[in-house]
């Protein structure tokens, strides 16, 4: 009889090993190996010939696999739809990652509460608090309906609930406190990987819409194995940003990767967002140098946002530079076009660069908001309330196309701000009632938006009188 062999997993990310390890060599985690001893094989898996004696499946060719679109249930929350591409799939499973109080159950709480009142019967499975808990948030959020409650943690007993009552929605909160039948405790890595599979079977079989809570580790990924995630069919994160929290998708079988929805955190729980834009630009001061409003687009889904600058005479040999909520370097390299194209003296002075509102985005088309917003700064000329901009910056000084060029567009009119400063191509492709200056370089832009061909050299003269 063969001997069966201990391995040892990380239970961060399941990496093995044939011994215990110090130090996880993918992912740096201390002290993460636990021993997991695999089940001994049994008569059938034995060889013999070439393959057992085992005969393949049956082939089935494309050409004759029917076309079936899986029914969708809306959740109640349009902004939850949009990141789900539509609401909660039958028999789809949706992982949703998040930090510790960030807002997840209560999230799901309040889903639970408005599927319940159309007539859905939900399933709440509670494996981190006591049923008085969820009284207690469910008072606090006014949730009336009745919402089926159990403790029990086992994940045949799961299974077997969804399979009896066939629910429309559970919710399992969280998945590290699921056990299955076998070794090792709740929360390791077999036992998160095994208990997502068995779940996973349960809710397309049953055709019950599956959502499971996850744990998630300081890089602000879902802990335990990656094999998760490849798993459900859905896998979401909730994020913090300032007074709002933005759920975004990373992953959908079932429809566009990269969506993103927006709540605000109040005592009454999440309420969504209807404009995003209007929301982040309400504190925007007019008239302001240094300030231009920017359309950006974050995953899939355009949003105006406000671009900060401010230049002030620097007190150290080296100037500083700063940057918040934007790419470090890309902001580095739309300075030195500004100084080398558009000869702007930034030698002397300090450069901070904010995005206002708390978001961190990388997205190129940000770098002539930042080129605008740096001149305007400098030499001290607010930009035209009515403006929006975005384009990429090219080390030549030109200005260059974005993806989504027609969405960023389109949401700006929609918010109220008519004159665009964008790349060559898009001027002629909206609203009549809009005006678009499509420009080639950063010069152009200064020019068209202070309406004079002499607008970029001015700064020659003009930048040394920072105060």
């Amino acid at each position: 009889m063969a001997k069966v062999q201990t391995k040892y997993v990380c239970q961060s990310c399941g990496y093995q090993a044939s011994g215990p390890l110090g130090r996880c060599p993918n992912c740096q985690a201390w002290n993460s190996f636990e021993a997991e001893t695999p089940a001994a094989p049994g008569k059938s898996s034995s060889f013999g010939g070439a393959y057992g004696g085992v005969k393949g499946g049956k082939l089935t060719a494309l050409s004759t696999v029917g076309r079936r679109e899986e029914p969708r249930m809306p959740s109640g929350l349009p902004e939850l739809d949009r990141v789900l591409g539509g609401g909660l799939v039958a028999g789809g499973v949706t992982l949703m990652g998040g930090e510790p109080g960030i807002g997840k159950s209560t999230l799901l709480l309040q889903v639970a509460d408005l599927l319940a009142k159309s007539g859905h019967s939900v399933l709440y499975v509670a494996g981190e608090e006591s049923l008085e808990q969820i009284r207690l948030r469910a008072d606090r959020l006014g949730v009336t309906s009745d919402i089926q409650l159990t403790r029990d943690t086992r994940a045949e007993h799961i299974a077997a609930l969804m399979a009896e009552h066939k629910p429309a929605l559970c919710i399992v909160d969280s998945i590290q406190t699921v056990q299955i039948e076998g070794d090792g405790a709740a929360g390791g890595v077999a036992q998160v990987r095994e208990a997502t599979s068995l779940l996973t079977r349960a809710a397309k079989e049953s055709g019950c819409a599956t959502v499971l809570v996850g744990h998630v580790t300081k890089e602000g990924t879902v802990a335990g194995p990656k094999v998760m995630e490849h798993i459900v069919d859905t896998t979401v994160f909730l994020e913090t940003v300032g007074q709002y929290r933005l759920l975004r998708s990373v992953k959908n079988r079932f429809g566009q990767a990269g969506e993103l929805g927006v709540f605000e955190m109040r005592g009454e729980g999440l309420i969504a967002v209807d404009n995003p834009s209007a929301a982040f630009l309400a504190e925007r001061p007019v008239g302001v140098p240094g300030s231009v409003v920017a359309a950006t687009l974050d995953g899939h889904r355009p949003m105006l946002l406000e671009v900060q600058a401010l230049a002030a005479k620097t007190p150290y040999p080296n100037p500083r530079r700063v940057v918040v909520g934007l790419d470090a370097r890309r902001v580095d390299v739309v300075l030195a076009v500004l100084e080398r194209r558009l000869d702007l003296n930034l030698g002397g002075l300090d450069i901070y660069v904010n995005l206002a509102g708390g978001l961190k985005v990388t997205d190129p088309g940000l770098d002539l908001a930042v080129a605008l917003a740096v001149y305007s700064a400098v030499v001290g000329k607010a930009l035209p309330g009515d403006v929006a901009v975005f384009g990429e910056v090219g080390l030549a000084g030109e200005v260059r196309a974005v993806t989504g060029q027609s969405r960023r567009a389109e949401e700006a009119r929609r918010t109220g701000y008519d004159r665009l400063i964008v790349p060559p191509g898009l001027e002629g492709e909206s609203s009549k009632k809009g005006r678009s200056g499509g420009v080639r370089s950063v010069e152009d832009a200064l020019s068209v938006v202070w309406q004079t061909k002499s607008a970029a050299k001015s700064a020659v003269a003009t930048s040394g009188d920072v105060n």
